[in-house]
């Protein structure tokens, strides 16, 4: 992986339908490198890149990757100068209150009542998203409507941080790996035919990835995205649901998809023969853009490579270089193995 890459992709704005830098972005560094290939932007806006392989493909296959993030949209400015908000994406009450957030070049804090004025059990719960504001240091709505508009949309303000030089922890890590590694792909000529798909608006219910898929019309599809490591403090067994450092996971069903097993068996079996780390989720939880994918065409085979990510959809996803390494030479491998 290219580490400032990654970086500079985590750390640009792209909450969903608003995903124009990311795309920008990874345009830019697309049309940098010397692959052949043939670059399409969709009327969704996803990107859709034919790599042209040394050979031609036996088998049409996708690498899909979200560009698009959680965050929010301004619903209301109220007349003390503060913004009331819709979450885009599935955010927990935990990862917004008191969290630093950028509307735009506006920076903010997510507040609500000071702890001082609560009352009985207000004291001990945290707020709900609903009764929780946006604070961008105005005193009333007139000042307010000066720096933001109602349907603007924002983000966390979280950049990258190196904790050393395995572990990463920011904003968007949910799905810029997934960005990251299609790039890696797209750096080297493959030994045959390949199609690449950064699609948008998947934290809204999968949109973009079924429109893609429905014109690229693949045999196989692997979806590349981040998934839930709960191996926190408290959490055993099962309820760990896949762990930092345990390498690449790979799914046997999530919420939107039970995963075809023989592709998961030959992925497995892909891995285990190169000797690269994979683990599975234990919980049937999540869902990522296979679901939309898996549905389209006459049906198409799908699996999915995700990297274990701790206190996703927050400003501080959590992950590890060594399970990016796992995932992008799995993904290598695939690329070769099943357009064969």
């Amino acid at each position: 992986m290219n580490r400032e890459e990654f970086v500079t992709l985590c750390e640009l704005d792209g909450l969903p339908g608003y995903e124009n830098a990311v795309r920008d972005y990874i345009l830019q560094q697309l049309n940098k490198y010397p692959t052949p290939k043939e670059i399409t932007v969709d009327n969704m806006g996803n990107v859709l890149v034919h790599l042209i392989g040394k050979e031609p493909a036996n088998k049409v296959v996708q690498f899909d990757a979200h560009m698009d993030e959680v965050g929010f949209i301004v619903t209301h400015i109220c007349d003390d100068g503060t913004l009331r908000f819709a979450t885009l994406g599935g955010i927990s009450d935990q990862a917004l209150f008191g969290h630093r957030v950028r509307i735009g070049k506006q920076c903010g804090i997510i507040g609500g009542k000071a702890v001082h004025q609560c009352k009985g059990q207000e004291k001990e719960k945290l707020p709900a998203a609903s009764e929780m504001c946006i604070d961008i240091g105005c005193c009333d709505a007139d000042s307010a409507c000066a720096l933001v508009k109602v349907g603007d949309v924002g983000t966390f303000d979280a950049g990258i941080t190196w904790f050393n030089e395995n572990i990463f922890c920011g904003k968007a890590v949910d799905d810029r790996i997934g960005c990251a590694l299609l790039l890696d792909l797209a750096k080297e000529q493959p030994a045959r035919d390949i199609w690449l798909s950064f699609s948008v608006q998947e934290e809204l219910g999968l949109r973009g990835a079924g429109v893609a898929t429905e014109q690229i019309k693949p045999d196989f599809a692997v979806a590349i995205d981040a998934t839930t490591a709960a191996d926190t403090a408290g959490n055993s067994g099962d309820d760990k649901v896949c762990c930092v450092g345990g390498g690449a996971v790979v799914p046997f069903a999530d919420g939107a998809t039970l995963y075809d097993s023989a592709l998961r068996q030959k992925v497995n079996a892909l891995a285990a023969a190169n000797d690269i780390s994979v683990q599975v989720k234990t919980k049937i939880a999540g869902a990522n853009n296979a679901g939309a994918m898996q549905r389209r065409h006459t049906g198409v085979y799908t699996t999915c490579v995700s990297l274990p990510c701790r206190y996703i959809h927050s400003p501080c996803c959590l992950g590890s270089v060594q399970d990016v390494e796992c995932m992008r030479k799995l993904l290598s491998l695939l690329a070769e193995e099943l357009t064969r």
